[in-house]
């Protein structure tokens, strides 16, 4: 990496945090000021490195986020004991690209300062307690990817630009709206849509919508997935499909629409389409049923009527067709289709009673799945251990995906299982995370028609993940666009079992900590951080011009050509004064500001590894300008020495830490 480039990041999913940039001594004062009102930092860090234990945070994220303007990512997911408001210093952030708070606990109304944050590309505040209206200042943030707020509390219309105001119509290069699971009142806004967006998933499911569909939805020809099932929508689906060839999966139901049913003939791709508790009326037309790609159609508990013709061209994905509790009368026979179709409740069963299939509840899909059997001779594993597919006994990451959307309804074919575990191996091992093997089980639909999913991630060359392996699995299992799953799979959203994974002492050893300017939440975390990794350290050594070297009681100090001459204090082993030295020395330095006191660079720690890196001082010390030990010592004369004084006292009298 470029020594000269400034990277930003920070990580604290759950119980891991790895920290990689460069450090500023004016980040520590609000990084400590930021701990301190978290009522629950980790409890089980142990000694001077705080990583060695970790466990979810509890407690506020303070104002004093804020002062770390150079941030460019901050990830609390899955942290429930993190609450409070978030401040509105949070726009303070303008370098931010990644905002991720999702699965905590965060209440009051999302700050409208939010939309100050115009560099950002993923904002992901899903499962909250966020309540008030969207921000219409969301609108301001042009390079949004990812807009995620699904289940809080948020309340109001969807916000549209005017002329005094922004709104999500100005979202034109995003690709994802995830507004399901909230309160949200009002129409669905015409001015929301135009044929400039690049929307692919529109999600406002579960909310308090009314008003008909608005026909502008059909200019948008990217999308691929809309979910507007669970509101009060109502009229009749006036929108013409047609152009909507990229459009895959259909969600309308639990609506009170009315009318007859839409002709979807022309959407190539779809795959799934589900109506079901609307009040839709009239004959179902035939040619639904030959879209090629079609796998489910659910059109139950509607006002359906007339024949049910399937016909013969039907498309030979087609797995289940969902027309129970209707008014058919009618059943053309001799379509030949041999795959799951449920009827009962209409009145042609009752003429026929229930001596077909699908006129029984016999006729139902599968939904029962069992991972295949791994064959592996009998292991006694460890207390808390798991055997994997690979029959080894480990302790893997475990917990939940949750994909809001699914185009399938066999629940218990194997094949699309094996496929996205296949997939998402492949990902991991394209960047060589330590990924020995995935298991995914126990598939079912919740209430909201998202797919759960159990998984577990398994580590390899070890029986446990170290931080920095668990840090990096956890943050991608929760990245949108890190897992090329097949279309069976709509968006997903990882929650993390609460089991504390890493109860019992651990080694840190392999986690290489950076220190970084703005880029940490904790003290804690600071103590860890360091300019370099290691191997970067090594780099700097191999560029050190040995000019000067002075012994302390801590250790060495040389100064070292990086991209600006800075000097490096490393400790020798044997050092007597060790952590507490080196501890004091860095809030020495780090809780004094002025121009004529030398300042902290940065520092790295790690296992017995420890170097303090501050700015050089190219004449010496005062005490080696004075007695004249470089030829180019300080000339300072007495009125120097008094304006010296002078601004030291000034500063000492305002409050001014020295």
């Amino acid at each position: 990496m470029d020594p000269g480039k400034q990277i930003f990041l920070l990580i604290m999913y759950l119980q891991v945090f790895l920290i990689a940039a460069v450090t500023d001594p004016h980040d520590f004062t609000a990084l400590s000021a930021v701990k301190s009102n978290w009522q629950n930092a980790p409890p089980n860090w142990i000694g001077f490195d705080p990583c060695r234990e970790g466990i979810g945070l509890t407690g506020t994220l303070t104002a004093d986020i804020g002062n770390l303007p150079m941030l460019q990512e901050l990830d609390l997911s899955q942290n429930m004991g993190l609450t409070g408001t978030l401040p509105q210093a949070i726009g303070n952030l303008k370098k931010l690209l990644y905002l991720s708070l999702a699965g905590c606990s965060f209440l009051g109304p999302i700050p409208n300062t939010i939309g100050s944050l115009t560099q950002l590309f993923s904002l992901s505040l899903a499962s909250n307690k966020f309540i008030g209206e969207i921000p219409p200042s969301i609108g301001n943030l042009l390079n949004l990817y990812l807009l995620d707020v699904t289940d809080n509390k948020l309340t109001g219309t969807i916000p549209v630009s005017n002329e005094t105001s922004p709104g999500l119509d100005l979202l034109v290069n995003t690709r994802h709206f995830h507004l399901g699971q909230n309160q949200l009142t009002g129409t669905i806004p015409l001015k929301l849509f135009s044929s400039k967006m690049t929307l692919i998933h529109l999600l406002l499911d579960s909310n308090q919508l009314s008003g008909s569909i608005p026909s502008s939805l059909e200019r948008v020809q990217s999308l691929e997935l809309i979910r507007l099932d669970r509101n009060s929508l109502n009229g009749p689906v006036l929108l013409n499909f047609t152009g909507l060839t990229n459009l895959s999966q259909l969600y309308l139901s639990n609506n009170k629409l009315t009318g007859p049913m839409p002709d979807l003939s022309g959407m190539n791709l779809v795959t799934y389409v589900i109506m079901e508790r609307t009040q839709l009326q009239g004959q179902i037309p035939d040619s639904i049923f030959s879209v090629a790609q079609l796998q489910s159609v659910v059109l139950s508990n509607n006002q359906l009527n007339g024949t049910l013709d399937i016909g013969t061209n039907y498309g030979t994905q087609l797995e289940l067709i969902d027309l129970q509790n209707n008014s058919i009368t009618e059943f053309a026979q001799g379509s030949g289709y041999s795959k799951t179709l449920m009827l009962q409740g209409n009145p042609f069963c009752a003429t026929i009673g229930s001596t077909e299939n699908y006129c029984s509840l016999l006729q139902q899909p599968n939904t029962s799945y069992s991972p295949p059997p791994n064959n592996c001779v009998q292991h006694d594993c460890n207390s808390n251990q798991i055997i994997s597919p690979r029959c080894k006994c480990a302790y893997p990451i475990t917990g939940t995906l949750k994909f809001r959307s699914i185009s399938f309804s066999d629940l218990g074919n194997a094949g699309y299982y094996n496929h996205a575990q296949a997939l998402m191996m492949d990902a991991f091992q394209s960047i060589q995370f330590p990924v020995d093997s995935i298991a995914l089980s126990d598939p079912f639909k919740d209430e909201y028609d998202y797919l759960e999913l159990r998984i577990e991630v398994f580590p390899s060359n070890s029986d446990s993940f170290n931080r920095t392996g668990f840090s990096m699995i956890t943050s991608q299992l929760n990245n949108i666009t890190f897992f090329q799953l097949p279309s069976s799979f709509g968006p997903l959203y990882f929650t993390l079992d609460n089991n504390d994974y890493f109860s019992g002492p651990k080694s840190n050893k392999g986690i290489i900590i950076g220190a970084a300017i703005g880029s940490s939440i904790l003290a804690l975390l600071l103590l860890m951080t360091g300019i370099y990794a290691f191997k970067q350290r090594r780099k700097a050594d191999t560029a050190t011009g040995a000019a000067i070297r002075l012994r302390d009681p801590f250790g060495l100090s040389r100064n070292s050509y990086w991209w600006k001459l800075v000097a490096i204090k490393r400790a020798q082993r044997g050092s007597l004064q060790g952590n507490v030295q080196f501890k004091t020395e860095i809030e020495l330095l780090s809780r004094v500001h002025h121009k004529n006191l030398v300042s902290l660079v940065g520092f790295c720690y790690e296992l017995d590894e420890q170097m303090l890196v501050y700015e050089h001082i190219s004449n010496g010390t005062l005490k080696d300008s004075i007695s004249g030990i470089f030829k180019t010592a300080l000339k300072m004369n007495i009125s120097t020495c008094q304006d010296t004084v002078s601004e030291f006292t000034k500063g000492k009298s305002n409050g001014y830490p020295y």
